[in-house]
């Protein structure tokens, strides 16, 4: 396990540093929505595939290697492969092979974060004298995942939850590759500074301006030479990751601080009355997720993608924690309102909402008068129905021709 380094006494602080052995596997599904839909249909394996109509939200690596990308439009990834087997999402099915793939998770190992429905870190240090060697542990979990659930997993070894994750992507798809103590620097500095995670367009446009397009470029340069570049805290963060340095454990029982949805538009024009019909189906579909958690929330963020690709959050925090439908669709619709004028100049093809502040229900402080939080409300009785008749059993008015949108499988709270 991490342990406390020798130069903790004279900073006062503790400084953990890394395991002395690779064990910590980062495993992620290949192209999990494609290669669910590939499984279960036959006919698509070897094909390329693309899961979703307007937008891409999955694509099978034949798909891939004809330069199809998610969220790409639909139209263009056609374009780009023609002969693509185009099928509708399984939201079900997703979930399902998900809630299969964690019980190989939980089976391989006690400490098990997963960072979505279809990745998870699992720490197996403490399993050696039971199950052998982490690369050991791998291949059978690999194995395991193939003959439980067909499905191809790709799996990355390491000492840290980043050179991991890193790790499981080189090794795309259906792979292996252990990233030694000894070798880390060695495989890391080759890669290019978009794996670094926090390297996003702007970023590595920034980088890419100072001749900086590989990690090792970045390492050379150290944290005082990149604070010119990037600012103190991000440069602190990219060269720490540039050394292989990252402390952070494997997880368990960790809480989510945000939930979100979101729906894509398309690029035709919306009137401002099915905007925000759209997002009444997002805050009712936020709204059971908070109830169903048992969290409140006390910021609304609104998400928007406009034409030109570019994206703009706005965000309000309300005066008291609240999981009620109705207090947090009056936020949405502020900041809906405010946002209206940039939307018609420059076009929506995304609408979200995200919230944020999360708390445990029962945390939050009572008002006057001191009355216990009423269970049969609005929001109890649809939810009830919801949990019963499905989602769609009760919707909005205004939704009705137009449908709530794709619900994403989640991990459980």
């Amino acid at each position: 396990m991490p342990s406390a380094g020798p130069d903790s006494a004279r900073s006062g602080r503790t400084r953990i540093v890394a395991r002395a052995e690779a064990s910590i596997l980062h495993a992620d599904l290949d192209s999990f929505y494609a290669s669910v839909e590939q499984r279960d249909d036959p006919r698509l394996r070897g094909r390329p595939v693309i899961v979703g109509g307007g937008v891409v939200l999955a694509a099978s690596y034949e798909a891939k290697a004809r330069g199809v990308r998610t969220p790409m439009n639909g139209a263009r990834a056609l374009r780009l492969c023609p002969d693509a087997v185009v099928v509708p999402p399984r939201m079900s099915a997703y979930a399902e092979a998900s809630k299969a793939v964690f019980e190989v998770f939980r089976d391989t190992t006690p400490v098990v974060e997963g960072i979505s429905i279809d990745e998870a870190f699992l720490d197996v240090g403490g399993l050696r004298r039971i199950a052998g060697e982490p690369v050991d542990i791998a291949h059978a979990l690999r194995a395991a995942v193939r003959e439980q659930v067909g499905l191809p997993i790709s799996v990355g070894i390491a000492r840290t939850k980043f050179l991991a994750k890193v790790a499981s992507a080189v090794a795309k798809p259906d792979g292996l590759r252990l990233v030694p103590p000894e070798g880390e620097l060695d495989f890391l500095h080759p890669l290019a500074v978009e794996r670094l995670w926090g390297v996003g367009e702007v970023t590595a446009a920034k980088l890419r301006d100072r001749g900086i397009t590989r990690i090792g470029q970045l390492a050379q340069h150290g944290e005082a030479g990149l604070r010119p570049i990037l600012g103190p805290a991000a440069a602190r963060h990219l060269f720490a990751l540039s050394m292989a340095r990252d402390p952070r454990r494997v997880e368990t029982g960790r809480r989510r601080r945000s939930i979100g949805a979101q729906r894509a538009l398309g690029r035709r024009s919306r009137e401002p009355e099915e905007i925000e019909a759209f997002l009444h189906g997002l805050t009712d579909r936020l709204g059971r997720r908070l109830r169903d958690a048992g969290r409140v929330c006390r910021t609304v963020v609104l998400r928007m993608r406009f034409d030109d690709f570019s994206r703009v959050t706005r965000s309000h925090t309300m005066p008291e924690a609240s999981d009620h439908t109705e207090t947090i669709l009056r936020a949405a619709r502020v900041l809906l309102a405010t946002a209206m004028p940039m939307i018609q100049e420059r076009g929506l093809t995304l609408v979200g909402l995200a919230l944020t502040n999360l708390d445990d229900a029962d945390a939050v402080q009572l008002t006057l008068p001191l009355e216990p939080r009423a269970t049969a409300t609005l929001d109890a009785t649809l939810d009830d129905l919801r949990r019963r008749f499905g989602s769609a059993a009760v919707t909005r008015a205004a939704l009705i021709t137009r449908g709530e949108g794709l619900s994403v499988p989640l991990l459980p709270d």
